[in-house]
Protein backbone atom coordinates (compact mmCIF):
# COMPACT_ATOMS: atom_id res chain seq x y z
CA UNK A 1 0.00 0.00 0.00
CA UNK A 2 1.50 3.43 -0.94
CA UNK A 3 1.16 6.32 1.44
CA UNK A 4 -1.42 8.87 0.82
CA UNK A 5 0.17 12.38 0.54
CA UNK A 6 -0.57 13.68 4.19
CA UNK A 7 0.49 10.32 6.02
CA UNK A 8 4.30 10.36 4.05
CA UNK A 9 4.53 13.93 5.66
CA UNK A 10 3.25 12.68 8.74
CA UNK A 11 5.34 10.06 9.04
CA UNK A 12 8.66 11.67 7.95
CA UNK A 13 7.60 14.53 10.84
CA UNK A 14 7.91 12.07 13.26
CA UNK A 15 10.92 10.09 11.99
CA UNK A 16 12.66 14.27 12.14
CA UNK A 17 11.27 14.59 15.69
CA UNK A 18 12.70 11.31 16.60
CA UNK A 19 16.15 12.34 15.60
CA UNK A 20 15.89 15.91 16.18
CA UNK A 21 15.28 14.02 20.23
CA UNK A 22 17.63 12.19 19.67
CA UNK A 23 20.62 14.81 18.61
CA UNK A 24 19.11 17.56 21.45
CA UNK A 25 19.56 15.25 24.11
CA UNK A 26 22.90 13.98 22.92
CA UNK A 27 23.99 17.69 23.17
CA UNK A 28 21.84 18.49 26.65
CA UNK A 29 20.67 15.92 28.32
CA UNK A 30 16.86 15.17 28.58
CA UNK A 31 15.93 17.30 31.58
CA UNK A 32 17.68 20.07 29.87
CA UNK A 33 16.68 19.43 26.19
CA UNK A 34 13.47 21.77 25.24
CA UNK A 35 10.94 21.08 22.91
CA UNK A 36 12.47 24.38 20.89
CA UNK A 37 15.39 22.41 21.22
CA UNK A 38 14.06 19.36 19.37
CA UNK A 39 12.13 21.30 16.57
CA UNK A 40 15.49 23.18 15.58
CA UNK A 41 17.31 19.65 15.33
CA UNK A 42 14.25 18.47 13.34
CA UNK A 43 13.99 21.65 11.39
CA UNK A 44 10.09 21.64 11.99
CA UNK A 45 7.64 23.82 13.95
CA UNK A 46 6.48 23.67 17.25
CA UNK A 47 2.77 23.10 15.82
CA UNK A 48 4.30 19.60 13.98
CA UNK A 49 5.91 18.53 17.43
CA UNK A 50 2.46 18.99 18.91
CA UNK A 51 0.76 17.14 16.03
CA UNK A 52 2.97 13.99 16.40
CA UNK A 53 3.52 14.12 20.61
CA UNK A 54 1.71 15.37 23.49
CA UNK A 55 4.66 16.29 25.51
CA UNK A 56 8.08 15.71 25.86
CA UNK A 57 8.15 12.90 27.49
CA UNK A 58 6.06 11.10 25.07
CA UNK A 59 8.58 11.96 22.40
CA UNK A 60 11.43 10.49 24.49
CA UNK A 61 9.44 7.33 24.77
CA UNK A 62 8.88 6.93 20.91
CA UNK A 63 12.52 7.45 20.88
CA UNK A 64 13.27 4.54 23.63
CA UNK A 65 10.55 2.40 21.61
CA UNK A 66 12.05 3.13 18.07
CA UNK A 67 15.57 2.60 18.93
CA UNK A 68 14.43 -0.89 20.97
CA UNK A 69 12.56 -1.63 18.37
CA UNK A 70 15.44 -1.37 15.96
CA UNK A 71 17.84 -3.26 18.69
CA UNK A 72 15.30 -6.29 18.31
CA UNK A 73 15.37 -6.21 14.88
CA UNK A 74 18.94 -6.35 14.83
CA UNK A 75 18.75 -9.15 16.83
CA UNK A 76 16.27 -11.14 15.36
CA UNK A 77 18.25 -10.76 11.94
CA UNK A 78 21.48 -12.17 13.43
CA UNK A 79 20.28 -15.34 14.83
CA UNK A 80 21.41 -17.65 12.26
CA UNK A 81 19.32 -21.13 12.98
CA UNK A 82 22.14 -22.58 10.39
CA UNK A 83 24.70 -22.12 12.92
CA UNK A 84 25.68 -24.54 16.05
CA UNK A 85 24.05 -23.33 19.28
CA UNK A 86 26.53 -21.73 21.20
CA UNK A 87 27.59 -19.97 18.18
CA UNK A 88 23.97 -18.34 17.38
CA UNK A 89 24.04 -17.35 20.50
CA UNK A 90 27.47 -15.43 20.41
CA UNK A 91 26.78 -13.48 16.75
CA UNK A 92 23.08 -12.34 17.33
CA UNK A 93 24.73 -10.55 20.96
CA UNK A 94 27.61 -9.23 19.19
CA UNK A 95 25.00 -8.00 16.90
CA UNK A 96 22.97 -6.94 19.61
CA UNK A 97 25.65 -5.22 21.53
CA UNK A 98 27.36 -3.26 18.27
CA UNK A 99 23.98 -2.00 17.29
CA UNK A 100 23.82 -0.35 20.69
CA UNK A 101 27.79 0.71 21.02
CA UNK A 102 26.85 3.16 17.68
CA UNK A 103 25.65 5.74 20.07
CA UNK A 104 26.71 6.05 23.18
CA UNK A 105 25.15 9.52 24.41
CA UNK A 106 21.61 7.75 23.40
CA UNK A 107 22.23 4.06 25.22
CA UNK A 108 22.81 6.11 28.22
CA UNK A 109 19.73 8.14 28.05
CA UNK A 110 17.65 5.17 26.93
CA UNK A 111 18.80 3.14 30.11
CA UNK A 112 18.59 5.92 32.67
CA UNK A 113 16.89 8.99 31.79
CA UNK A 114 13.86 6.75 30.78
CA UNK A 115 13.11 5.66 34.06
CA UNK A 116 12.97 9.05 35.32
CA UNK A 117 9.50 9.52 33.81
CA UNK A 118 8.46 7.70 36.54
CA UNK A 119 5.49 4.78 35.71
CA UNK A 120 5.60 6.16 31.64
CA UNK A 121 8.78 5.14 31.48
CA UNK A 122 8.91 2.06 33.90
CA UNK A 123 5.99 1.00 31.22
CA UNK A 124 8.14 1.61 28.11
CA UNK A 125 11.03 0.01 29.70
CA UNK A 126 8.98 -3.24 31.06
CA UNK A 127 7.79 -3.59 27.36
CA UNK A 128 10.74 -3.41 25.83
CA UNK A 129 12.19 -6.17 27.94
CA UNK A 130 8.78 -8.30 27.71
CA UNK A 131 9.23 -8.09 23.82
CA UNK A 132 13.26 -9.18 24.37
CA UNK A 133 12.15 -12.12 26.81
CA UNK A 134 9.72 -13.32 24.06
CA UNK A 135 12.08 -13.24 21.41
CA UNK A 136 14.33 -15.71 23.77
CA UNK A 137 11.43 -17.96 24.12
CA UNK A 138 10.61 -18.49 20.42
CA UNK A 139 14.30 -19.09 19.75
CA UNK A 140 14.44 -21.17 22.55
CA UNK A 141 11.04 -23.11 23.44
CA UNK A 142 11.32 -25.08 19.54
CA UNK A 143 10.26 -28.61 19.14
CA UNK A 144 13.22 -31.18 19.98
CA UNK A 145 14.01 -29.07 22.84
CA UNK A 146 14.57 -31.25 26.30
CA UNK A 147 13.03 -28.84 28.78
CA UNK A 148 11.00 -25.49 28.08
CA UNK A 149 12.40 -22.06 29.50
CA UNK A 150 9.88 -20.55 31.40
CA UNK A 151 8.87 -16.68 30.96
CA UNK A 152 10.47 -15.15 34.32
CA UNK A 153 14.01 -17.10 32.97
CA UNK A 154 14.06 -15.49 30.19
CA UNK A 155 13.30 -12.55 31.78
CA UNK A 156 16.23 -13.29 34.31
CA UNK A 157 18.43 -13.30 30.65
CA UNK A 158 17.52 -10.09 30.04
CA UNK A 159 17.92 -8.49 32.98
CA UNK A 160 20.75 -9.63 33.84
CA UNK A 161 22.21 -8.54 29.93
CA UNK A 162 20.95 -5.42 30.65
CA UNK A 163 22.63 -4.53 34.09
CA UNK A 164 26.30 -5.83 32.07
CA UNK A 165 25.31 -2.68 29.69
CA UNK A 166 24.24 -0.17 32.61
CA UNK A 167 27.28 -0.97 34.16
CA UNK A 168 29.32 -0.03 31.05
CA UNK A 169 27.16 3.05 30.66
CA UNK A 170 28.22 3.71 34.20
CA UNK A 171 31.71 3.26 33.68
CA UNK A 172 31.87 5.48 30.17
CA UNK A 173 32.38 2.47 28.31
CA UNK A 174 29.51 2.19 25.60
CA UNK A 175 31.92 1.71 22.78
CA UNK A 176 33.64 -1.13 24.28
CA UNK A 177 29.90 -3.46 24.78
CA UNK A 178 31.44 -6.15 22.45
CA UNK A 179 33.17 -7.10 25.06
CA UNK A 180 30.10 -8.58 27.03
CA UNK A 181 29.60 -11.44 23.75
CA UNK A 182 31.18 -13.59 26.25
CA UNK A 183 29.87 -12.74 29.53
CA UNK A 184 26.29 -12.55 27.93
CA UNK A 185 26.94 -15.49 25.99
CA UNK A 186 28.22 -17.33 29.57
CA UNK A 187 24.82 -16.08 31.04
CA UNK A 188 22.82 -17.40 28.23
CA UNK A 189 24.20 -20.20 28.57
CA UNK A 190 23.95 -21.04 32.30
CA UNK A 191 20.34 -20.04 32.32
CA UNK A 192 19.47 -21.95 28.97
CA UNK A 193 21.73 -24.60 28.30
CA UNK A 194 22.16 -26.29 25.35
CA UNK A 195 19.85 -26.87 22.57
Amino acid sequence: MVESEVEAPLHQHRRRLLEGMAHAVAAKGYADTTIADIVREASVSRRTFYEQFPTKAECLIALYEAASHNALKVLREAFDPSLAWEARVEKALDAYFACMAQNPVLMRTLFIEILGLGPEGLEARRRRVSEIAQFILQVVNVPGREKALSASLAMAVVGAINELVLEYIEQDRVRDLRELVAPASEIVRAVIGPK
